[in-house]
C-alpha cells in the first residue's frame, strides 16, 4: 500500500473515531481512555516515516484490539 493511500486510511480512521468521542456525552471514562489511545496510536503511526509493513500492521491490529474493547 502506498504512503498515500496508508495516511488517507489513517485519517479516516481518526475521523471516525473523534465523530464517535465527540457525539457520544454518555461514554464512560474507560470508553474516552480507550478511544483517546487509539487516537494517540494512530497519530503517532501517521507521524513515523519508514516504518516496514509489519510494523504498520502491527500497529494497525493494537488499534482494531483498542477498538474492540469499546464496541464490546
Amino acid at each position: 500500500m502506498s504512503r498515500l493511500k496508508q495516511i488517507q486510511n489513517i485519517d479516516n480512521l481518526v475521523q471516525g473515531i473523534t465523530v464517535i468521542a465527540e457525539s457520544q456525552c454518555s461514554l464512560s471514562e474507560q470508553d474516552r481512555v480507550v478511544l483517546n489511545e487509539a487516537l494517540e496510536r494512530l497519530q503517532n503511526l501517521k507521524l513515523k516515516k519508514g516504518k516496514t509493513n509489519e510494523l504498520i500492521l502491527d500497529e494497525f491490529a493494537k488499534v482494531i484490539e483498542l477498538l474492540t474493547k469499546f464496541f464490546v
